[in-house]
């Protein structure tokens, strides 16, 4: 329980922070939708690349990563493989897990989109730098 009142300041942070992440999001979806991707899509492609600097990932760990129910995972992976975007193999070591893979096609989406995404962050970071040093001032 927080014991010390917040201020204006405070309030107008968190609302200013949550405008900006909104925006960002927003971004995002019309960048997937762009070249033909949902935003869970694109989302589900980046937490398989991204996750543990390249290692293989299961089903389970991508539900975590996205923080969707298994069984979303299991018909998101569905999705992508039968797209062409995602090929899942068995598990050599523990045949139950189902390791998740990208294909060419997913990895020349994700990086297109990861590059929009960067230079999109390069522009906000100054805005989220003063929101979250609390010096908040109205987005231009």
């Amino acid at each position: 329980m927080q014991k010390t009142k917040l201020k204006q300041i405070d309030y107008s942070a968190l609302a200013e922070f949550r405008y900006i992440i909104r925006c960002f999001l927003e971004f995002s979806e019309n960048e997937a939708l762009r070249i033909g991707l949902t935003a869970r899509q694109h989302q589900a492609l980046l937490a398989i690349k991204g996750y543990g600097r390249g290692q293989p990932i299961t089903v389970g760990e991508l539900a975590e990563r996205l923080r969707i129910r298994h069984h979303s995972a299991v018909e998101l992976a569905t999705r992508l493989s039968d797209n062409g975007l995602l090929v899942k193999a068995q598990d050599a070591k523990d045949q139950r897990r189902v390791l998740l893979q990208l294909t060419d096609q997913a990895e020349a989406y994700l990086e297109a989109l990861s590059a929009a995404h960067l230079d999109e962050l390069s522009r906000i970071e100054p805005m989220l730098l003063r929101v979250l040093q609390r010096g908040n001032r109205p987005a231009s």
